[in-house]
């Protein structure tokens, strides 16, 4: 086949990825509906959900995503968190964003195994540790989460195929993670995103803001399958190839 012809293939190709986006304006849209947007095409799946300027800051001038998101944002994100059986979330973002626990289950990655402080005190149940066997805190998360509440997944790194499959195991088929950077580039290497839920915001920062994904060199490609706007600001969900 000539240049021609693959050029012309290529552009058919992109053309029919755009027909099929959905694109609308959020405003437009009511919970339900907006729930049903968002719905996964299997299970075990997991989204992970970040927010990024137009320049590709994660976060604002206080080193926070919460310094860049707004409204609409928050809509989506609190649509995720509704429908998702777990939240996924590592400790260090944990401890840099000050999370308190949430409504659902919240599973904390971390090599060390060491429980963030806003978590010491969460009821039986609600907080599960991802870590290792060779964690220097692996005993003392033990103590205060019990044994179902520590899963010991690999021996320096935690394996995060298996997370996924573990989680899954426990009925928690709808994965929400909410990062940090480098728990997301890790993901893309393992393999396991199937989702990425990206708010756009229309500012730019500059300076030396992180971006969504780090830590690792990957190169995923991914497909748009819903556009929303509210505002200049854009929502998007891109699923994984």
């Amino acid at each position: 086949m000539g240049d021609a012809g693959r050029e012309g293939c290529s552009n058919q190709s992109e053309g029919a990825v755009i027909a099929s986006l959905s694109l609308g304006a959020l405003t437009d849209l009511d919970d339900d509906a907006l729930r049903a947007l968002y719905e996964p095409p299997r299970t075990p799946w997991l989204r992970v959900n970040f927010v990024s300027t137009l320049d590709g800051a994660s976060q604002g001038s206080d080193g926070l995503s919460k310094g860049i998101n707004n409204a609409a944002d928050k809509r989506v994100f609190d649509i995720l968190r509704s429908r998702a059986d777990c939240l996924i979330v590592g400790a260090g973002t944990l401890r840099a964003e000050g999370y308190d626990v949430p409504p659902l289950p919240l599973v904390v990655v971390s090599r060390s195994g060491e429980l963030p402080e806003g978590l010491m005190h969460a009821s039986a149940g609600r907080v599960t540790m991802a870590t290792v066997a060779h964690a220097p805190h692996l005993a003392r998360s033990r103590s205060l989460l019990g044994p179902d509440g520590v899963i010991v997944l690999g021996e320096e790194t935690v394996d995060l195929v298996a997370l996924k499959s573990v989680l899954a195991e426990r009925g928690w088929v709808d994965q929400l993670c909410e990062g940090g950077p480098a728990l997301f580039g890790s993901m893309l290497q393992a393999g396991i995103v199937d989702e990425l839920c990206l708010t756009t915001v229309p500012r730019l920062v500059a300076g030396t803001a992180i971006r969504i994904a780090g830590g690792v060199d990957v190169d995923v490609r991914l497909r748009p399958e819903v556009l929303l706007e509210e505002d200049g600001t854009l929502l998007g969900r891109w699923l994984v190839n």
